[in-house]
């Protein structure tokens, strides 16, 4: 047995049953930690997902049709399950990618909010009624669901971005046929039993596993797909949105990030330093609103890395599901291979390894993808390190001379989509709005977005956004009515 309970193979779900694949090959889920196959899962191709969508196409009439309050009905019976399931889903998520189990759990809540927010604001997509321009005349502006949504989430919170598209596309009326992540669709799948014991109709959810060429391409040029929503690399984000061209579908796409941590001097440097590790070694840095660069004053510089080099070398590393661990594994060798690899040109470049810098061997380590936090110092503003984004444990210190150093070096990067500072100064604090340029920032806090937040990011951080009531509208459209008796 493993920790998926059920059985160890997963077909396609398509229309409100489990069904085969068009195709024979699965693909054999691994925990990094071990190395242990969890499951096997079938691999879907481009036929799979025009019957998925043929489905869900049949299912929006009646679907969209239904109150709000049926709607909201169906995402809190999906919500207590998912509650009820808890320990099950976080041992899952912590089985299939390595992170954590507190953290696992963390990510199961979370879930639970964003199905709650969703649920809650079915009957808040309000339209206007303006004067028309005749006598007697109304313009109605009414919200209404686009039609069949397709979705790509990742593998980093499995749980969490898979029920991050769902619950705001069926809480708009909408159905949608949804891709997991390969390395990590477990969760998900698992959620997907939890949706059908709620009663969600058939064809409103569908769930086609496999890889981005077989699956993921085929929904995003679909005709009949009406907007797309992914999370994933920039790369990816960009080849989605060309495809998506063709039809001319709406685009959502969150991306990856190069988050800076500025540390002021006037700043609660233990504060400070706590929050700076959280936002960097959480799921072993695999976040993209994760601590990239940590910018520090002069004055305090010193101080503040002797406090997180003290907290690095505290971290346990070690089985994901052992409640006392802080950090698991790397998801892949291939992730574990790019971290080291960037470690070592940064080092080559003139940075110093404080600690870390070397993948885990011996005892449990042999296994899996461990890679030894790591703390870099001496790291300036043209090393290539601080450029891309790393999506691993590895933090960067840089020494800053003022906060308009920290503002120009944070800004000076492709990407916009999280962002950190710390001080007591509200004149400074005041300045955020107009001199960082990102899509969120966190004051005097590690990070860790609301479901009534608004997560979105700028420059290749992608488009749209997620979460909150401005996340929801995204999955409705505007219908102009010119009513005349």
């Amino acid at each position: 047995m493993t920790d998926t309970d059920h059985k160890t193979h997963y077909d396609l779900f398509i229309n409100g049953k489990w069904t085969k694949a068009s195709t024979t090959t699965f693909t054999e889920i691994k925990s990094p930690a071990n190395g242990n196959v969890l499951a096997q899962v079938a691999n879907g191709a481009k036929n799979d997902v025009e019957r998925a969508v043929a489905a869900a196409n049949a299912a929006f009439p009646a679907w969209s049709r239904k109150t709000a309050e049926a709607r909201a009905d169906a995402l809190y019976a999906f919500k207590a399950l998912i509650e009820r399931d808890a320990e099950r889903l976080a041992r899952i998520i912590s089985s299939e990618m390595g992170k954590p189990l507190k953290e696992a759990k963390v990510e199961v809540g979370f879930a639970s909010g964003l199905l709650r927010f969703a649920a809650e604001n079915t009957r808040r997509l309000e339209g206007d009624i303006v004067p028309g321009s005749r006598p007697g005349e109304k313009i109605l502006l009414e919200k209404i669901p686009h039609g069949v949504i397709g979705g790509i989430s990742a593998w980093n919170f499995p749980l969490a971005l898979f029920i991050r598209k769902v619950a705001p596309a069926l809480a708009a009326g909408n159905t949608i046929v949804i891709k997991p992540h390969e390395l990590a669709p477990l969760a998900a799948l698992e959620a997907t039993r939890l949706a059908e014991e709620a009663g969600i109709p058939a064809g409103v959810l569908n769930v086609v596993t496999g890889d981005g060429k077989d699956v993921g391409t085929p929904l995003v040029e679909n005709p009949d797909i009406k907007l797309i929503t992914m999370t994933g690399s920039t790369a990816t984000g960009k080849k989605i949105m060309a495809a998506a061209a063709n039809t001319l579908k709406e685009v959502r796409l969150e991306l990856g990030g190069k988050a800076p941590f500025i540390v002021m001097e006037d700043a609660d440097l233990e504060k400070a330093a706590e929050a700076a590790v959280l936002a960097r070694f959480t799921n072993a840095g695999q976040v993209c609103t994760s601590n990239e660069r940590t910018y520090v004053h002069a004055a305090i510089y010193d101080k503040f890395s002797a406090l997180v080099r003290k907290k690095i070398d505290a971290l346990k590393v070690g089985n994901p599901l052992d409640p006392s661990t802080d950090m698991g594994p790397k998801v892949s060798l291939q992730e574990l291979e790019k971290v080291h690899a960037m470690v070592e040109k940064a080092v080559s470049q003139g940075a110093k390894l404080e600690t870390g810098g070397h993948r885990l061997k011996g005892n449990e380590y042999n296994n899996g993808f461990f890679y030894a936090p790591t703390l870099l110092t001496n790291v300036r503003e043209n090393m290539d390190i601080v450029k891309d984004e790393v999506f691993g444990p590895v933090m960067l210190l840089t020494k800053v001379a003022d906060y308009d150093d920290a503002l120009r070096q944070a800004n000076d990067c492709r990407y916009g989509l999280s962002a950190y500072v710390f001080t007591n100064d509200l004149k400074r604090i005041m300045r955020i709005s107009s001199d960082l340029n990102f899509g969120e920032v966190y004051v005097n806090r590690e990070g860790g977005e609301a479901p009534q937040g608004f997560h979105h990011g700028y420059k290749d951080s992608g488009l749209g956004g997620e979460d909150g009531k401005y996340g929801l509208e995204a999955y409705v459209q505007t219908k102009t009515i010119y009513l005349n008796a």
